[in-house]
């Protein structure tokens, strides 16, 4: 299950070195980011089989997030700030990313200037689609988050969810609904439990 899981941390997002201002539905996207500290939402994950996950999200910048999945479903996934864990607690399995190779580093650094990397999807006027990747390195993969324009959200639009697609075609589209932002969230809420120790770690 854990390799079913893993297009959301596989894909880099490497900066090329040129780069045009952000403008338009770009500039609002990037005002969304920015302006959004915090955030907690229901999720349903999608795989590229149709194997459907549903969890909670937590949100907090810089560098946290957790995906914690339905009761039954062995799996965690945490950014504490420096690295994205992927932990299987069924086999006692660990993996781990640098925060800034994952695609999640998007939603997670404040200060990130996503004009560098990202575009505008055209399609629907209700929605603004933005397409992040490095056009150098298909092989890292790329993300796709979908917001609607909703007036009261933050910037003017609400987070919809994303999908991540790796080199090998590997989908994983995530789903949000009952958004809330910038809301308190304790660091507690990162911590988490390691599976490989007799004792554990937090």
């Amino acid at each position: 299950m854990l390799k079913a899981l893993l297009p959301l941390a596989a894909a880099t997002l490497a900066v090329p070195v040129l780069a045009a201002p952000a403008t338009g539905d770009l500039a609002a996207v990037q005002s969304h980011l920015k302006s959004v500290q915090s955030m907690t939402a229901a999720f349903t994950q999608t795989d590229r089989n149709g194997k459907t996950l549903t969890g909670t999200l937590t949100l907090k910048k810089p560098g946290k997030i957790r995906f914690q999945y339905q009761k039954g479903v062995p799996i965690l996934i945490v950014g504490d700030g420096k690295s994205l864990n992927f932990i299987d607690y069924s086999v006692r399995q660990v993996q781990r990313w640098p925060i800034g190779n994952s695609p999640l580093g998007v939603l997670l650094n404040p200060d990130q200037d996503i004009s560098r990397f990202a575009h505008v999807v055209p399609g629907d006027p209700r929605v603004v689609s933005v397409e992040a990747a490095d056009p150098k390195h298909p092989e890292y993969g790329r993300i796709t988050l979908v917001f609607v324009r909703q007036p009261a959200a933050p910037a003017g639009l609400m987070l919809q969810g994303w999908v991540a697609l790796d080199s090998q075609g590997n989908r994983t589209t995530i789903r949000l609904s009952d958004q809330r932002f910038n809301a308190a969230v304790g660091d507690g809420t990162f911590r988490w439990t390691d599976p490989r120790t007799s004792i554990g770690r937090k």
